[in-house]
């Protein structure tokens, strides 16, 4: 992190100096870079101890490079400070001035707060290295240097789309593909395992442990596919479209130039937004974003719910599974472990869909020419891919890696198994069937033993009830 303490700032007996803006002067810490707006921002909307997320600045770090860099190209911005911007800008996006922005989510929702922020801080933070005054906006300054050619209403989407972008493939399709990798080893290294399906929490047919656990590996897929689907809207960039859409005071081609420029420092495929109007007056492909996070932690829930069921037990449960023994569950009950990987799990689905909630309704209010609720939608967006990517990753090493079979527990339930006089019924008839299962149930005897008394011979009754073989019945008929 970078001190300011070391040159001389203004800094008076109360540790202020004096900044200014269109409304007048106003005190702001003498030991931080930014100025009179970002101050006016902290007094008027200390709401809660939600902060806007770092993300957002480290992405708006790269608009004010690639700002910089385009306008120093044109000869509109003098090299010199162009470079200097973009010394500072790199200072941003690698989190060297993370303390440097500490704005509250609950702000303007156009993010203009935010956007003049990082102005004032790369304004500042410049006139630093030149040794001038802090607060002086000479020799650059913060809307007519860092800001030029742009609007908070252009710059805060577009920082909201590359930070979305970053994370989404930076953070949650990397933690999905392991977990989902994670899943496969064990659907394959148990895929023979058979076991009793659940259908309705009842008994049902066999399958196999590595049947169920393919189906696992099938919803990760499906959430996968649609994220990576519904993340081609975050390339498109609201950049050049400035106060409304149309481009006003950016000169021609800057939203190309600009948009060019970000996917060559980012390396991610950004497009200049082909109507620049929808593109700041909707937040739809966050939206859109928003809803694939809700269905992969649908999927995740599902994953979860079924490990702590099946790990249930030890003595009275399920007990199909044998969960990891990551801490002790209880401060009162001795030797008791508890599915703590799946309860986190479960509750971080749960965050996740109701932040979604949040984010469709904040994208419904893109009145007439702007979205005013875009750090709402943003920081949910942001949140729930943080922490759908981190409870993946915990999910995946503390309970998939070291989850074990109860290979007794398994056996036990198949031998018990009623389900499979199913494979009865076209033989002898579905009433017939029926009877035989009510009668094993009646009269607690195995499925075997009730068939015989009923009449079934025993050269039938294992020739065609055969759990194994069930599992796989077009293979085993040929079909």
């Amino acid at each position: 992190m970078h001190s300011i303490q070391d040159l001389p700032i203004g800094l008076d007996a109360t540790g202020t100096r004096t900044e200014s803006d269109s409304l007048g002067e106003i005190q702001v810490p003498a030991d931080h870079y930014w100025g009179a707006q970002t101050q006016r921002s902290l007094i008027h909307f200390n709401i809660g101890d939600d902060r806007m997320p770092k993300a957002v600045y480290h992405a708006y770090g790269y608009i004010k490079k690639t700002a910089a860099i385009v306008n120093g190209r044109a000869g509109r911005l003098p090299q010199w400070k162009a470079d200097l911007i973009s010394r500072v800008a790199d200072e941003v996006i690698s989190g060297d001035l993370d303390s440097e922005f500490p704005l509250y989510v609950w702000q303007t929702g156009s993010g203009t707060q935010s956007n003049m922020n990082v102005n004032e801080v790369i304004s500042n933070r410049a006139i630093q290295l030149l040794g001038g005054e802090l607060g002086s906006k000479n020799p650059i300054h913060p809307n007519d240097h860092v800001n030029m050619g742009q609007s908070s209403n252009d710059t805060f989407v577009t920082a909201m789309h590359i930070a979305a972008l970053l994370a989404i493939d930076g953070r949650v399709l990397p933690a999905v593909t392991r977990l989902r990798d994670a899943a496969e080893a064990r659907s394959k290294e148990w895929e023979n395992k058979v076991k009793i399906g659940r259908t309705h929490l009842e008994d049902a047919t066999p399958l196999t442990v590595g049947q169920e656990w393919s189906g696992y590996v099938a919803q990760l897929d499906d959430a996968a596919d649609h994220l990576r689907h519904t993340k081609t809207g975050l390339a498109r960039l609201a950049i050049g479209g400035t106060a409304v859409g149309t481009g006003l005071n950016a000169p021609p081609g800057f939203g190309d130039e600009m948009t060019a420029q970000i996917a060559e420092l980012t390396g991610h495929p950004f497009v200049s937004a082909p109507n620049k109007f929808a593109a700041q007056a909707s937040c739809d492909a966050l939206v859109r974003v928003s809803t694939a996070l809700r269905a992969l932690a649908v999927s995740l829930f599902k994953f979860a719910n079924d490990m702590r069921w099946l790990g249930s037990g030890p003595r009275t449960g399920l007990h199909e599974l044998i969960l990891p023994s990551n801490e002790p569950g209880s401060s009162i009950m001795p030797g008791k472990v508890n599915p703590t990987q799946a309860e986190a799990m479960l509750m971080v689905a749960i965050q996740v869909i109701g932040e979604d909630s949040a984010v469709s309704m904040a994208g419904a209010e893109g009145n007439f020419e702007l979205n005013a609720f875009r750090p709402v939608i943003i920081n949910n967006v942001l949140h729930s891919a943080r922490i759908l990517a981190d409870v993946m990753d915990h999910f995946r090493m503390y309970l998939v890696a070291g989850v074990r079979l109860d290979d007794s527990r398994l056996k036990d339930n198949v031998d018990r198994s009623v389900m499979m006089v199913t494979a009865l019924s076209p033989v002898i008839g579905y009433d017939q069937a029926a009877r035989i299962a009510h009668r094993a149930l009646d009269e607690d005897l195995t499925l075997r033993d009730a068939a015989l008394r009923s009449g079934v011979s025993e050269a039938l009754y294992d020739r065609v009830v055969d759990a194994k073989r069930l599992t796989r019945p077009g293979v085993a008929t040929g079909r």
